[in-house]
């Protein structure tokens, strides 16, 4: 992480409240504590992403197996 970008948002007006006190209570930079945010939500969402891709699949190899259950059932038949 040698580089550094800089980035311009526009948020409400207690969000950005939100943003001072936390730096100033840690005495921190709100860009630290920004980017920290950020980083957290990006977890959170890439969690929540794979968690919906594993659903996906479950329901997939579900289907394929009661297919494979079904052709067993006729072949035994």
């Amino acid at each position: 992480m040698g580089t550094k970008g800089k980035l311009s948002v526009t948020i409400d007006a207690d969000v950005l409240d939100a943003l001072d006190l936390a730096a100033r209570d840690s005495k921190t930079a709100k860009s630290t504590v920004a980017q920290e945010a950020i980083r957290l939500w990006l977890w959170k969402r890439t969690g929540e992403l794979m968690a919906r891709g594993y659903e996906e699949m479950a329901n997939e190899d579900k289907e394929f197996a009661d297919l494979a259950f079904a052709a067993q059932e006729e072949v035994s038949r």
